[in-house]
């Protein structure tokens, strides 16, 4: 008591007078008490994108949540109802990311090796390693927002949702498929969205090159074209110059040199020169030159093959830099692939998705192309070969910032990846004309930042080439003629070959037990509170349509209770209770509170083991571990899949046998 007075006494006023309030809001149920309350106004939608608990919370969680409380708070004075119910982002590369590291996996061929199935299950496990610290964390800063029952991402039916939405954009023509150059993690091996790429910019510095391209039927005359990204030059297909833009063709020594006339001082500096023809761009267009590299050209099968090698006209080409010709490679940037589709041009991608240059490419073959340990070391290489074999005009250190992946760090490369995408262009004139009736705070986001990323929209990319995530319901045919999309989980069933059986999970409503914060595996005598039976009745009134046959319950009070709400709701299917569903057994835990010192400890420690450890550690020293409550969990799921081919089965048990 001493110990607690004195660490209570160096606490200031402020902390002291905000811990009291949290405890009067808590002993009191305010929040519960807000939305109980009359709402004579209804019901008002607030949308919050969950957090990651893979990590702890910081600044950049706080002060948004804080927004994100106050709003709520207001319209409630107001007289609305507003629910609000946390949850947690499950999917995706910052998880990924942390089973990697912690597995010791670099790359994704790794990954393969060591087992989606295994890969996965990992990431699954870890998903709320930091929840607890979450739980503490929040309420801490007078949020207010339910935690006892979050939705998460990775829950079937949040993806299901994800699939209806996929399903009816697909119905309306939105979806296609398609090859689009985006930014891709080589490491990853997988694309990131334009938002991730912009959170990775980091100032390098990098080499450029002006190389020489040799016109086919004018031997010693060349074409000068700059690049920042020389190790895109074995998949040079095209040169690109401006129509109207004004050229000249230069003698020094015994060879004749073609670039731009208002950059000519700048690229040519202190060499000595003779003007021996002025012409626009347009002069240009239709001449063949020689490839700086010649892998793909003596390829006689490649399609569109005659198209390739020559000079095209082209929009984006300027004068702001370079020489006014710029080197077309389709593969690797978004204005090459459009010029490619333009004119058929072959299509030559050098590289493939770990970022390697391919067997075809004999010189380089298998060295990656943007180290991140040293970024020019394969420019480095490529300018020694130009020079070696005379085809370098001349080489630049220069200062960029560039994206690297903003989860490996990993310098970013442009590749063109096939992917499903939302035609958004087709939907932009509706999508600007809402926004125009859209009340933004600030007022000045709807026609500026927000309204200027509307109408310059792009197809958005939807799918990503990794493994812990929503699977798109996409079934294409073998020889590519038949694409099937699938909205449900009901319409897939539909169209199996074969029986599928639908197992859903659903906790306990909320108990004394859970009050308390009582560790328990044995003790029966905690029934349902008022809320946890209305959570029950929410959970059977969902439940209602999903045809459901069976109900399989631990048998503890609190489950069994949830479950014969669900069972009057679902048409009075009976209860049947089983004993490997019931809750983890928690060892020299169990029968005390998570306020325990002693207990709070040894569980703070248990929690700080890692993933692996943890998952063959026994909870108290003499209880269970997770490897054991999988294992009865499993026994169960395989008696439903044999017993009950074909049937909707709800099983109702504890959050941590539920995760498993």
């Amino acid at each position: 008591m001493e110990k607690d007075e004195e660490v209570k006494n160096q606490k200031s006023d402020v902390a002291l007078k905000e811990e009291e309030i949290l405890r009067f809001w808590n002993e009191k149920k305010i929040f519960q008490k807000s939305l109980d309350k009359k709402s004579p106004k209804g019901e008002f939608v607030f949308y919050d994108g969950p957090p990651f608990a893979t990590g702890t919370p910081h600044y950049g969680h706080l002060l948004p949540g804080t927004m994100k409380d106050v709003i709520p708070r207001f319209k409630t004075m107001q007289g609305y109802h507003v629910a609000r119910r946390w949850g947690w982002d499950c999917h995706g590369l910052p998880i990924e990311n942390l089973i990697e590291k912690e597995l010791g996996l670099a790359t994704k061929k790794d990954i393969e090796n060591f087992g989606i199935e295994k890969f996965n299950e990992a990431a699954r496990n870890s998903v709320l390693r930091y929840e607890k610290v979450w739980k503490e964390t929040i309420p801490r800063v007078g949020r207010w927002v339910d935690m006892d029952d979050p939705y998460m991402s990775m829950q079937p039916s949040f993806m299901e949702t994800g699939w209806w939405i996929f399903g009816e954009l697909y119905k309306k023509d939105l979806i296609t498929k398609g090859f689009k150059t985006m930014h891709l993690c080589p490491r990853c091996e997988t694309t990131l969205a334009n938002f991730e790429v912009n959170q990775g910019y980091k100032d390098i510095t990098d080499l450029s090159v002006i190389a020489k391209f040799e016109l086919s039927n004018k031997p010693g005359t060349f074409v000068l074209a700059w690049t920042t990204t020389p190790w895109t030059l074995p998949g040079n297909v095209a040169l690109a110059v401006g129509e109207e833009i004004e050229y000249i063709k230069v003698k020094i020594e015994n060879e004749f040199f073609i670039l731009a006339k208002s950059l000519s001082e700048k690229v040519l500096k202190d060499k000595s020169f003779e003007i021996v023809l002025e012409l626009k761009g347009k002069d240009l267009i239709g001449k063949s030159y020689k490839p700086v590299f010649d892998y793909y050209i003596k390829d006689e099968k490649l399609e569109n093959r005659q198209n390739g090698w020559k000079i095209y006209g082209a929009d984006f080409v300027t004068t702001t830099d370079g020489t006014g010709i710029v080197h077309i490679a389709p593969a690797f940037g978004s204005d090459d692939m459009e010029l490619g589709k333009k004119n058929n041009l072959p299509f030559v991608q050098h590289v493939d998705k770990s970022g390697h240059f391919k067997p075809e490419v004999t010189h380089f073959a298998g060295i990656f192309v943007k180290p991140k340990e040293d970024h020019q070391a394969t420019d480095v290489e490529i300018i020694k070969h130009l020079a070696h074999n005379g085809f370098l005009f001349s080489k630049e250190k220069f200062i960029h910032s560039y994206p690297h992946c903003w989860r490996c760090d990993t310098p970013l490369i442009n590749y063109a990846s096939t992917s499903w995408f939302l035609d958004t262009p087709k939907i932009k004139d509706q999508m600007v004309k809402n926004n125009a009736g859209t009340k933004w705070v600030p007022e000045g986001l709807r026609d500026g930042r927000f309204g200027n990323w509307l109408e310059g929209a792009r197809e958005w990319a939807l799918s990503r080439s990794r493994f812990w995530g929503t699977p798109l319901p996409v079934w294409i045919s073998e020889d590519g003629k038949d694409t099937l999309v699938i909205s449900s989980r009901e319409e897939l069933k539909k169209n199996a070959g074969e029986e599928i059986t639908k197992i859903i999970f659903v906790r306990h409503g909320q108990s004394v037990k859970n009050l308390i914060g009582l560790f328990t595996d044995e003790v029966n005598d905690f029934p349902l509170t008022r809320l946890g039976q209305k959570q029950a009745r929410v959970a059977g009134e969902a439940l209602k349509n999903e045809g459901v046959d069976l109900i399989y319950a631990s048998p503890i009070l609190r489950t069994k209770q949830t479950a014969e709400i669900i069972s009057k709701n679902v048409g009075g299917i009976p209860v049947e209770t089983v004993e490997d569903l019931i809750e983890v057994d928690s060892g020299t835990w169990d029968g005390k509170t998570i306020h325990d010192l002693n207990i709070k400890k040894e569980r703070d420690a248990y929690l700080a083991l890692s993933v692996e450890d943890r998952y063959v550690a026994k909870r108290g020293h003499t209880g269970e571990s997770w490897f054991n409550v999988e294992k009865r969990v499993k026994k169960v799921i395989d008696k439903i899949l044999t017993e009950h081919k074909g049937k909707t089965v709800v099983i109702v048990s504890h959050m941590g046998v539920n995760v498993m």
